[in-house]
């Protein structure tokens, strides 16, 4: 049997106020996961080390961790895969990022809970219920079918930038969630979501890193439901608020006019007021050749581009 040396995070308030590793050596299974390690650890050699779980079958979300500095399901990783990925023998185990750790692998997860509550992630029917059971066609569930598996886990939160920065960030799993029902065709408050999770932290504050798609243990894409959230906000005319949705506002109109970016335009646009001040900048970089020309241009196919544009809005 295969054996593998734990370093793993420990925190014991109880005892003390600071943080350390430990090391434990283990001759496992060769099909055993993280939890199953960890589980192992805890019934043979030291009972008070403290980790989430539940379910054990990738369902639940409770046993996030962060192996080898990436954040995973600890039920659904392989200890072998681990080793093999990373080319080591030692795998390290840490709480998931960006939240305080209670005990151990155990995180507070209270204010992910709060964010979460904070989209309102269930329907508002426009009116009182029907009296027979609304049918909603396959086509229209399949928009928001990848929002809706989304188990709650918060690795995307672990590894999101954004939320680091600004812990007021409302995340990318509750922004899943508020797009599961934005996009669903059953709630009437589409507009007021829209301008709810266009506010304060919201959607416009995402930095665009992509690591909470590349961490997703389930597929669910959260930032793919934030790009959908701005999609809405546009069409429901709230996009002018925040520098952000004007940024984004920006690239649209510099794609519609010319076919590509027009990097020039966009600080202007996304802070009129502030751009003024940085134009004896600008004209220092235009000088040296390190800003992109104002001169506005079309490619020769900006027709194609405009139909693009025109089936992507439609698809929102």
């Amino acid at each position: 049997m295969p054996q593998t040396t734990f370093d793993i995070f420990r925190y014991q308030p109880d005892f003390s106020d600071e943080s350390y590793r430990q090391s434990f050596d283990l001759e496992h299974e060769s099909e055993f996961t993280i939890l199953d390690a960890m589980l192992e650890l805890q019934n043979e050699q030291d009972g008070s080390l403290a980790v989430r779980y539940s379910c054990r079958s990738a369902i639940c979300g409770s046993c996030a961790v962060r192996v080898n500095g990436k954040t995973v399901l600890a039920c659904m990783t392989q200890v072998e895969a681990v080793k093999e990925e990373f080319g080591c023998e030692t795998v390290r185990v840490d709480p998931i990022g960006n939240f305080a750790p209670i005990k151990d692998l155990v995180v507070d997860m209270d204010p992910f809970w709060e964010k979460f509550k904070s989209v309102k992630p269930y329907l508002i029917p426009d009116g009182p219920p029907p009296e027979k059971e609304r049918i909603v066609s396959k086509e229209a569930m399949q928009k928001i079918y990848n929002e809706s598996k989304c188990i709650l886990c918060a690795a995307c939160y672990s590894e999101c930038n954004s939320f680091a920065a600004d812990p007021e960030f409302v995340g990318p799993a509750a922004f899943a969630w508020g797009y599961r029902f934005a996009g669903d065709e059953r709630d009437g408050q589409r507009r007021a979501r829209a301008k709810l999770y266009s506010g304060q932290h919201g959607i416009w504050d995402c930095t665009r890193c992509m690591y909470c798609n590349e961490r997703c243990p389930k597929g669910v894409d959260p930032r793919d439901a934030i790009e959908k959230l701005g999609g809405i906000a546009f069409n429901e005319g709230i996009s002018w608020g925040d520098p952000g949705a004007r940024h984004a506002k920006a690239f649209l109109i510099s794609m519609k006019t010319g076919g590509k970016l027009n990097e020039t335009m966009l600080v202007p646009f996304t802070n009129p007021i502030k751009s003024q001040l940085d134009v004896p900048f600008a004209l220092k970089m235009m000088k040296k050749g390190k800003a992109p020309s104002p001169i506005p241009h079309r490619i020769k196919r900006l027709s194609e581009v405009k139909k693009l544009i025109k089936n992507v809005k439609e698809t929102i």
